[in-house]
């Protein structure tokens, strides 16, 4: 862990001041973070997941939860519940009773994948992670089993080839990857991670409680010190549809032009007095693209880079997660750390978890010339912990012994962040099956009501009907191209991207790459999903009959 402490020297010797746990930086207005009021903790948990005042979907919601889940929602509802009766002063307080019912009857119709693959746990390699039942439901066996409890957690000395090669069990019906679905059901997606990160933890006995972020003075413009939706703001006047901060964008682009074999790179820190020169020099002409990248040395630029990441308001994890992100090294097995980290990814704002894919995939690219830079895995990890886990703003004060567990804690995560970065950034089959029986749950409570019933009727029977499409086969629509649409046979082995290649050599007026163009999955028990090129049409049009297939091109 040497060069750890070599990076908290670098920062503290910058002159920006942070002290080994967080020190006092510059000015700025904070509000000091006050202890929770009891039920605090459990009122913000069920706001976030949507529970606290009875919402339309919550009975919905609330049906499709596993036996784990629901455990983890009455555990909060029953701790805010003896809050609510302990205040006596307050009126008009929300009763989560009215929402909450046990799920007896919904576990038997909502959990049969528990009862049907669990006991297969045994056969399933420690190298295969399956999505298809919930973690905590998994980890729950694992408990229940009597397995060892040790944290198994690999040593950072440990060479980068000793964590386990996971891979994820193949579904047929496709994975599905952040950004791939609309925001109507990311909405869901993420109200259900809550509880199932949530329950993940409980079945462990580790309580995570979310931090209040203060409330802290930030820059309204510039580059350095300016929240994330500012500076994207900011950047998108400029370039719409940016998702990741231009600044930084350009900081790792320079590092990758000037080459990735250059040693000690992100470990040796640029010269201070000449980066905050450059720091200054950016902040007046990078707009006007005036800046000239070219005086910009190796390793300064890579310190500006840390230096943009620490500088931020709030850290890049969040205030909310960042214990939780901790916290992932107390659960007994590298899978179960892996299964808490995806839910954690997911949980991110999206310009939090843009942001962050962006760095990884970066370091990643720099232990990929490890050979000529002697930047391992380990490495990177332990030089980037403190820049990414001690944020501008940081007052806590530990002990030595505690900031020693902090610092072997946060390289472990950032470790298996870069490592396993390929496997974060998915939605877990178990979580968009949740989803789809939320709607179709809500389409039939829709449909009970007569008005409503009566409309889809007339839609339905005012709809001409498609005589040209058989039984096997679809219809793939194109309105953004000259070719509307077109059928397809559906067979065993038909994929997504034999869907597209046909396309592709029917409309010869089509200019658009095949890696620019998505299948999408439309309507039925989904809102809007794109498709997987290894998708099989067969088997997803089984499970979502009354989709639509439409061919688009992704908005990149």
């Amino acid at each position: 862990m040497d060069d750890y402490w070599k990076e908290i020297e670098n920062i503290e010797s910058s002159g920006e001041g942070h002290g080994r746990a967080g020190g006092e930086g510059e000015t700025q207005e904070e509000e000091q973070q006050k202890a929770p009021e009891e039920g605090e903790h459990e009122e913000a948990w069920l706001t976030e997941a949507g529970l606290v005042r009875l919402e339309e979907d919550s009975a919905v919601f609330l049906s499709t939860l596993t036996r784990t889940q629901a455990a983890a929602v009455q555990l909060r509802v029953s701790s805010y519940q003896q809050t609510l009766l302990r205040r006596r002063n307050r009126q008009h307080l929300p009763d989560v009773r009215d929402i909450f019912r046990p799920p007896e009857k919904s576990n038997r119709a909502t959990c049969w994948a528990y009862y049907f693959i669990c006991p297969y746990f045994s056969a399933e390699t420690e190298m295969e992670l399956n999505v298809e039942v919930a973690f905590s439901e998994q980890a729950l066996s694992y408990r229940d089993n009597n397995q060892r409890l040790k944290v198994n957690n690999s040593s950072l000395n440990s060479s980068d080839d000793k964590l386990p090669n996971f891979k994820l069990l193949r579904d047929k019906t496709g994975q599905t990857r952040v950004g791939d679905l609309s925001p109507l059901d990311m909405k869901k997606v993420r109200r259900l991670v809550l509880v199932e990160m949530t329950a993940l933890f409980d079945t462990a006995g580790i309580d995570v409680k979310a931090n209040k972020p203060g409330r802290v003075k930030s820059k309204e413009s510039g580059l350095f010190g300016v929240p994330l939706i500012t500076l994207l703001d900011q950047d998108h006047r400029r370039v719409p549809g940016t998702k990741v901060p231009l600044i930084l964008q350009m900081l790792i682009r320079h590092v990758e032009e000037e080459g990735l074999d250059t040693e000690g790179l992100l470990r040796i820190p640029g010269a201070a007095t000449r980066v905050k020169s450059l720091c200054q020099e950016l902040e007046s002409s990078f707009y006007d693209r005036t800046f000239q990248w070219k005086q910009v040395k190796q390793h300064d630029a890579a310190s500006l880079l840390k230096l943009f990441i620490r500088e931020l308001p709030h850290p890049l994890l969040t205030v909310e997660y960042l214990n939780a992100f901790i916290a992932v090294n107390k659960l007994p097995t590298k899978k179960q750390q892996l299964q808490a980290l995806n839910l954690l990814v997911l949980l991110l704002p999206e310009a939090n978890r843009d942001t962050l894919k962006a760095l990884v995939e970066f370091f990643q690219r720099v232990i990929n010339h490890q050979a000529k830079n002697k930047m391992t895995l380990n490495n990177v990890s332990v030089v980037m912990a403190p820049n990414i886990f001690m944020f501008k703003g940081f007052r806590s004060k530990v002990t030595e012994q505690q900031e020693f567990s902090m610092a072997t804690n946060t390289a472990n995560i950032v470790r298996l962040l870069i490592r396993y970065q390929n496997l974060l950034w998915t939605i877990p089959k178990f979580i968009l099956t949740q989803v789809r029986q939320q709607n179709m749950e809500s389409q039939r409570k829709l449909y009970k009501d007569r008005a409503v019933r009566k409309l889809l009727k007339k839609i339905t029977t005012d709809r001409p009907l498609d005589k040209a499409i058989p039984e096997g086969f679809i219809r793939v629509q194109a309105p953004q191209f000259s070719k509307i649409s077109m059928a397809i046979q559906l067979t065993e082995d038909l994929q997504a991207s034999d869907v597209l290649t046909r396309f592709l050599s029917q409309d010869s007026s089509v200019s658009v790459k095949k890696e620019d163009l998505c299948l999408y999955e439309i309507g039925g028990n989904i809102k809007e999903r794109c498709l997987d090129e290894e998708t099989y049409m067969k088997d997803l049009s089984q499970l979502n009959p009354a989709a639509e297939w439409v061919i688009k091109a992704v908005q990149r």
